[in-house]
């Protein structure tokens, strides 16, 4: 899989190299900052109940323009991913985990039409985590002990494991629907965006011996970009 994911990449920027060397018009590059909120779930199997967890993520981008209505855009992005577990909430228990990456998507950019422009990114996109930090109420941590102390060998809180734990790298395709607005002091993209991941958070039974059969990231995310034309 992962030789798939530098084969897609390596098609698309082969694909508008492509396109830029036919020179139809004169290339458009643009320099942008953006950021924008996600609903973020980590995809469990075996699954465990969570609520959609908020959080922010922004960047820097460039989007270059080889003809008319294709392009591509390459962004370097902070975010903040996890998940939230669902518990009654007379239950005193809950649970949060932030997952903090560097992700770099790579879109093939599509759009139609003039000064408002409906506009179409998808491609593949891979991440590297930094760090991460867990929020658990006290019930729901002696809890867990309890449970634990009575059957060690149980695979009981494995989601709760250390950050060594965890895998590094995750790598997904992500896309977006939305509209750019140009005007005199630079242009307004504002998209929403799918990210499914394709990588685990945690490693998979596929692989070893491990409680998960997958742990992949699931976005949605709503985006906001400002870009100056560079050239």
């Amino acid at each position: 899989m992962k030789h798939f994911i530098l084969i897609l990449i390596i098609s698309f920027l082969s694909f508008n190299s492509s396109f830029a060397q036919k020179k139809v018009f004169n290339n458009e590059l643009y320099i942008g900052i953006g950021g924008g909120a996600y609903a973020s779930s980590v995809d469990f199997v075996p699954s465990i109940p969570q609520n959609q967890k908020i959080d922010f993520f922004g960047g820097v981008s460039a989007k270059y323009i080889t003809q008319n209505h294709l392009g591509l855009i390459i962004e370097a992005n902070y975010s903040r991913r996890g998940w939230e577990e669902e518990y009654d909430s007379e239950s005193g228990f809950s649970y949060n985990r932030n997952l903090n990456y560097i992700e770099v998507p790579f879109m093939t950019h599509v759009y139609f039409g003039n000064k408002a422009r409906f506009i179409i990114n998808v491609g593949p996109q891979i991440s590297y985590l930094l760090s991460d930090n867990q929020n658990m109420s006290s019930a729901l941590a002696a809890e867990v002990e309890a449970r634990q102390a009575l059957d060690p060998e149980a695979p009981i809180g494995v989601q709760y494991g250390s950050f060594d734990q965890l895998n590094r790298f995750d790598y997904g395709i992500v896309g977006g629907l939305g509209m750019t607005l140009q005007t005199r002091i630079g242009n307004f993209d504002l998209e929403g965006r799918y990210y499914f991941g394709l990588g685990n958070v945690f490693e998979s039974r596929r692989s070893q011996d491990a409680y998960f059969g997958r742990s992949a990231h699931r976005l949605f995310e709503g985006k906001l970009t400002y870009y100056i034309k560079a050239k």
